[in-house]
């Protein structure tokens, strides 16, 4: 993926942590570049996530323990960014909302679902 690519990414990722933002109680973010810095922060604890546990642990893993390993990388993560404030409740409730926008809105690219297809 090109440089703009992932630019257009987090730009969309920040956008959908405005929206849990707003919808979900016990999860403020402060503004764009809050919500902008969290998508970066987010990605960069869920690939050191993954390369210590691997890849079915990980917040992008499927079933409970990677949801509960993505709201304790949102829950971890308002510790690094300023401008944002979760309670676990909340992050649980973010976790839950990320992972029903990202049905409908995919994040990762056709490449990415193709290797992520071939490694498994």
């Amino acid at each position: 993926m090109h440089f703009l690519g992932h630019v257009v990414r987090f730009i969309v990722a920040a956008i959908v942590l405005m929206i849990v933002g707003y919808i979900v109680p016990d999860f403020s973010v402060g503004g764009f570049w809050s919500a902008f810095f969290l998508a970066l922060v987010i990605a960069a604890l869920g690939w050191i996530v993954e390369g210590i546990f691997g890849k079915r642990v990980t917040p992008f893993g499927r079933g409970i323990v990677g949801f509960l390993m993505s709201a304790l990388v949102i829950w971890v993560a308002q510790f690094i960014v300023g401008g944002v404030s979760v309670t676990w409740l909340g992050a649980i409730l973010a976790a839950l909302v990320i992972g029903i926008i990202d049905l409908f809105i995919p994040i990762s690219t056709p490449y990415e679902a193709g290797r992520d297809r071939d490694r498994a």
